[in-house]
């Protein structure tokens, strides 16, 4: 089969990429702009285009599928070009569903949770030697690719996207796959540039559970009450397995699962966390992975990447970054390195940087998000304003929607880094938190090693 990827250089479409190339599909692509590590994996496999930009001559009517990334524009020149040829164009999550129609599709949803929820389900099959499909949205450790797919596996376990397909179809992603099985792990208002109203991002999620296949199965978080919700009132004939938040302890550092073999200890923590894998548990028994064996494997599980990651220890001191920028997520990472380290003096840093953390009106979601924290700093780019063209929020904005006296707020990435390195020492030790989806405008987190 012949595939062409416009916009082959992004996260995930240079992963699908590089997993058809693996499965001996062959694979062309362009970009009009590819970054590390995109560029040097797909060089390897001799997928890297020879130049960058767009050419509708790559386009003909030998190749069977068209596989539209995000980052193209509905004028793109080589999407013109498919459609004047009357190619097949496929969005990201559609060619997923075709690849995977005749498996048993495990879809992983909720606002937060799931790239964690992902892993730790593939951390478990990889521990036990189970072959199956995936597609997940972070780099896992034993694994070389985020996307597999084989002819072969039973199983394919997705990470499930609420965001929009591609910018021809404006369905979220998770909307195409049609689960057998689907976890939904939490429901917080987030891509408000897309569902402007709280009502309209929850029912994306009514809708992916009507999704499910008859008879098939919606594992859903207890916990949250917005899932329970929803969750209990869909009336299509699913199976539903609800789960909660384990019973466990923090004892020097260290955080024990209770098990029925008791105490086990874990290389994850926080309550959040310990929820994740109580769902990412349950999907692995309707996976034919037993209770005892889950635990066996788990306990090694070290997380995702760039979801509460440690990037320094040193003495007292250590330091973790996070992927974490919804309210709910801020709120629930920064307790969970303040229960981890009790004694130790936590400062949590938060870089306002998507659409919805940027944009005046929502803001008041934050409030008491950093609360657990015992010093808290705000970062936000008065340029990543203008490029995202929303209306300037202001230093007064922020400190009102945190309702923190005490709040530090930065908008200069030179005096953030600055306020970083004067950081003075404390007896008692310091746990740094930095909590984004992009850079604090430039840091280089590897010198945050120094500080410690």
């Amino acid at each position: 089969m012949r595939t062409h990827f416009i916009a082959i250089g992004g996260a995930a479409m240079h992963n699908l990429a590089l997993a058809l190339h693996d499965k001996g599909y062959k694979v062309t692509g362009s970009d009009d702009a590819i970054f590390e590590p995109s560029r040097s994996r797909l060089e390897k496999k001799g997928l890297l285009p020879a130049e960058l930009g767009w050419f509708p001559e790559k386009l003909d009517n030998t190749i069977d599928a068209v596989i539209l990334g995000m980052h193209a524009k509905p004028d793109n020149a080589e999407l013109l070009r498919a459609q004047e040829l009357g190619l097949k164009i496929y969005s990201y999550p559609e060619f997923l569903y075709e690849q995977s129609k005749d498996k048993t599709r495990v879809v992983i949803g909720g606002s937060h949770g799931k790239t964690t929820i992902t892993s730790m389900i593939l951390h478990v099959m990889h521990y036990h030697n189970i072959d199956v499909d995936y597609m997940v949205g972070a780099q896992l450790e034993g694994f070389d690719t985020m996307v597999k797919l084989t002819e072969d596996s039973d199983f394919i376990v997705l990470e499930g996207d609420e965001y929009l397909s591609s910018p021809m179809d404006r369905r979220p992603k998770f909307h195409l796959y049609q689960p057998n099985i689907a976890l939904i792990s939490g429901i917080a208002w987030d891509h408000i540039n897309v569902f402007p109203t709280y009502e309209n991002y929850v029912e994306q999620f009514e809708i992916f559970i009507s999704k499910i296949t008859n008879g098939g199965i919606l594992v859903y978080n207890e916990d949250d009450a917005e899932v329970k919700r929803v969750a209990e009132a869909a009336t299509n004939p699913i199976r539903k397995i609800p789960y909660y938040t384990p019973d466990y302890t923090v004892e020097n550092g260290i955080t024990y699962l209770q098990t029925p073999e008791g105490p086990m200890p874990i290389e994850v923590f926080g309550a959040h966390n310990l929820n994740n894998l109580a769902g990412a548990k349950w999907i692995c028994q309707n996976m034919s992975v037993d209770e005892a064996d889950f635990y066996e494997a788990i306990a090694s599980f070290k997380g995702a990447s760039k979801r509460l990651e440690k990037i320094g220890k040193k003495g007292n001191n250590v330091a973790y970054k996070d992927f974490a920028h919804s309210p709910s997520k801020v709120a629930a990472t920064t307790k969970a390195v303040k229960e981890q380290y009790p004694d130790k003096t936590l400062i949590a840093c938060l870089e306002l940087h998507t659409y919805s953390s940027l944009n005046a009106e929502f803001l008041k979601e934050y409030e008491g998000a950093l609360d657990a924290a015992d010093k808290a700093v705000v970062f936000y780019s008065p340029d990543a304003v203008k490029i995202k063209q929303l209306e300037e929020v202001t230093y007064e904005q922020i400190a009102k929607a945190f309702n923190r006296e005490d709040l530090i707020i930065y908008t200069n990435p030179a005096a953030f880094k600055e306020y970083l390195f004067s950081i003075k020492q404390d007896t008692k030790g310091i746990a740094l938190l930095l909590m984004s989806s992009g850079n604090y405008g430039g840091l280089n987190f590897d010198e945050v090693k120094t500080l410690l």
